[in-house]
Parts: structure tokens; sequence; C-alpha cells
């Protein structure tokens, strides 16, 4: 049975990959940060079972920022695979926090490959998650391994020293570590502080009357949006490639804020009516499609504690506002990967479209929103 150790099990891309993972018959361990409140909701499936913890999934408290916790861990698990998956992923937040940033997502990672080499794991395997926003200010269309990095955040820069140190360990210790330059992949479990996430919560509270409106920030910034447990499928691939490399996973697809906006409430019945511009665009209520309201309200099976607000919700109600403090201080315009790499070389491909990406996650919203009161 091989062993993986996991940072970041916590979120989205570890819980995913834990399945993963002991679905392909792994021990899992995983890194978590020791915290005042419980913070390990999105493995609460994985707890209630008898049959996984602490029989084939372990948690282990520990932090980046700690060098002799690492090297502790290491010595007393010995695992085949470690995946980075640990950071400040928040890019608005990067730029208020840039210090403790670069301490979690550069130097965390060199801590880690030292911790490799003090404690003699001559055959692990290391995944660092890398970021398209090492690409920021785009220097090509679409984006593959050779494009030159441009970072425009501390987020952005401290994973680009991430990515070179790993370059730099692999090729002067030998150490099989590789960069997944990972482009924005999304799914129910997605972090309630970034923009998908956001706007699919706030769709669904305001069909239901408990919210009226939602704040964004540059509507027309473009994303390559995928399909957050199809990317961590690619995780254990590059691991599992023949000799470490760098690889980009992306659909090589491109959508902005506002399309991920309209189609979000389009999934409820809500046709969007933009008027205005910049700081002062708002999007009205253009139409209300009853066929699609109905339906939805049939997929209510579970609570009647909330009813839908669809009557309430009329032509020309201002639905989202625009909040410059929602403006990144140095903007990332264009992200679009180029996966030709990934696909020739690892027999990996996205299956699941943009639309059904958002179809997924707003059902999930809703169905929280019905049943919950979220």
């Amino acid at each position: 049975m091989k062993k993986a150790l996991i940072t970041g099990v916590t979120g989205q891309d570890g819980s995913y990959l834990t399945e993963i993972l002991l679905q392909k018959g792994y021990e899992v361990h995983g890194i978590i940060r020791r915290s005042s409140s419980f913070n390990t909701g999105r493995l609460d499936h994985l707890y209630s079972d008898k049959e996984i913890l602490n029989k084939k999934m372990f948690l282990h408290y520990g932090d980046l920022v700690d060098t002799s916790n690492l090297n502790r861990l290491l010595e007393k698990i010995e695992p085949d695979e470690i995946y980075n998956l640990a950071a400040q992923s928040h890019v608005k937040v990067s730029f208020e926090l840039p210090d403790y940033t670069a301490q979690v997502d550069g130097l965390g990672t060199l801590r880690f490959l030292d911790a490799i080499r003090e404690v003699g794991l001559k055959k692990v395997k290391f995944y660092q998650a890398s970021t398209s926003e090492l690409f920021g200010k785009v220097q090509e269309i679409p984006q593959s391994e050779t494009t030159p990095f441009y970072p425009r955040s501390p987020y952005g820069v401290a994973k680009l020293y991430g990515y070179w140190i790993i370059v730099n360990y692999r090729e002067a210790y030998g150490i099989f570590a590789s960069n997944g330059i990972l482009f924005n992949h999304e799914s129910p479990r997605r972090g309630e502080t970034f923009v998908t996430k956001k706007i699919t919560r706030a769709a669904a509270s305001i069909a239901v009357g408990k919210q009226k409106t939602v704040s964004l920030g540059n509507l027309d910034a473009k994303r390559d949006w995928g399909y957050a447990p199809e990317y961590c499928e690619g995780m254990w691939r590059i691991l599992n490639y023949e000799k470490a490399e760098d690889f980009v996973l992306a659909t090589g697809k491109t959508h902005t804020v506002r399309e991920f906006t309209e189609l979000t409430f389009r999934e409820l019945g809500i046709e969007i009516d933009w008027k205005g511009s910049k700081e002062n665009e708002k999007g009205h209520i253009k139409s209300v499609d009853w066929d699609i309201a109905k339906t939805l309200i049939d997929f209510d099976k579970k609570s009647a504690s909330y009813k839908f607000n669809f009557i309430n919700l009329k032509p020309g109600t201002v639905i989202v506002e625009i909040d410059p403090n929602y403006y990144r201080l140095t903007e990332v315009d264009l992200l679009i990967g180029n996966p030709a790499k990934a696909e020739k070389l690892l027999k990996w491909k996205t299956k699941t479209d943009f639309p059904e990406l958002v179809k997924l996650m707003i059902r999930s919203d809703l169905d929280k929103v019905l049943t919950r009161g979220y």
C-alpha cells in the first residue's frame, strides 16, 4: 500500500484528492492546522466512515512555517508521494498579507524540500501546486509550460519562488519534484471567498429571498475554468509519470466573470440585462422563465422551510452591483491554458464543460439554501 501525504487536505483540492487516492488503494495522511473551530467540513463524510478514519486516512497537526514539525512528520510517515496543496491562495488577500503569503506559498515549499533531504527520503515523489497566476500579465496566448512568467500579485510572486525552487532542487539534488500549473478549477466545494462560489451562493440566496444583490469586481476578467476533481486526478498522473516534469492543466477555453454570472442566473431562469459602465454598471432582471422556476421548485424535495422568491423578482430589479473594492491593484485580464503536453503524455483531458460546471455549483448551493438556510 502506497502512502501519500497531503498538505491543504481540508481544502477543495485536498478533499477530492483524498477521495481519489483512497479509491486507488493508498494510505492517506493529511496535514491540518490547529484551530479553535472545526475546519474539516469537506472531509466529514470520510470522518464518519469507521473503515477509513485511522485505518486508511490519518490527520496530523502541522504547518508549512514550522520546519521541525515537517521533519518529524516525514520521519514518522515515510510517504511515497507528497502533494503540497497548502497555501494562502486568495489573490486579493495576498496584497494585505504579503509576508505571510511568501512564508507559506514560497518558503513553505523550500522547507518541505529541505526536510526531504534531511530525513533522507530518496525515493519520495513531490507534487507542487503551482498556478496560472504565474503568467499574470500574459506574454502569449494561450499559456503553456514554455510561456514566460509575469506574476501580478504577492500570491503569484510567492508561487513563482515555489515553482523555481522545485526546478532547482530537482536538478541539483535529483529529487522527483514536479509542478502542476493548474488553471482555475471549481466545484461545489470551492471556498466561499472565491468569485465563482460567491456568485453561485448569492444567486441561490437571491432566488429564495434571503439576499437582494451580489457585489462583484471586474466583470470582464477572462479565466480558464475547469472541474476540480478532474484536476486532482491530473495531479496523481503528474506524480506517476515516468519522470519529474512540469505540466499545465487547463481546458483551453476562456470565459468572463460576466459570462459566469449570466449563466448562473440563467440556471435559475433569470436573464440579466446590463446597464451602465465601469463601477456604475448594474445587472438588472430582464425576464424570469417560469417554466425553469417551476422545475427548480420541484427540485426542492427536502425542505419546506424556504420558498422561492421568484414572484418578487420582477423585470428591472437590480441583482448585480459593482464594488471597486473588489478590483485588483494589478489586474490579470486573461488566462487561458494550453494542456497539449498533459493530453499527450499523461492522457489527461477535461470532461466537464463550462455550462455543466456552473450547473453543478448552482444546484449544490440552491440545495444548501433550501435545506439548511446556508
